[in-house]
């Protein structure tokens, strides 16, 4: 085999590894810092559209981090608001970081869509990069809700 073809060999493997550990962490959940109160954190119009009537029965906020363009941001709102509509205790508010990417640095959002879940106390329960899976979703939010 020539050079050429062991470079071209190599990329394949290369890109195919890099594949395949990105689709294993998309939309994967993560736990997040219980201890810090990431609403201490957030610029004053961040916390003001966050705060925009919360329902006393709301147990967890589910913050959806999107931009203008992103088309997985569309799946992910369409997947969130379906399920804030059908889980008592759960809401949710998407951000469109757009026009406000300073917002992304305190939040730790170096992508999007990002999904962040807050308690009441507005400390962060975890957090999924890209378009949530379902299922997983569903099963960390359950130990939280009444």
């Amino acid at each position: 085999m020539t050079a050429g073809a062991w470079a071209l060999l190599a990329a394949v493997a290369a890109t195919a590894v890099f594949g395949l550990v990105w689709r294993a962490r998309e939309g994967r959940v993560r736990s997040g810092n219980r201890e810090e109160d990431l609403l201490s954190r957030l610029p004053e119009g961040l916390r003001a559209r966050l705060d925009e009537a919360p329902d006393e029965g709301e147990a967890v906020t589910l913050l959806q981090l999107s931009t203008t363009f992103c088309a997985p941001c569309r799946h992910t709102r369409v997947l969130l608001s379906d399920l804030a509509g059908r889980t008592e205790g759960v809401r949710h508010v998407e951000i469109d970081l757009t026009d406000h990417p300073e917002w992304s640095t305190p939040l730790g959002v170096h992508r999007t869509p990002t999904t962040l879940a807050l308690d009441r106390a507005g400390r962060e329960l975890f957090r999924v990069a890209g378009v949530p899976r379902r299922d997983a979703l569903a099963e960390t939010l359950r130990p939280h809700l009444p």
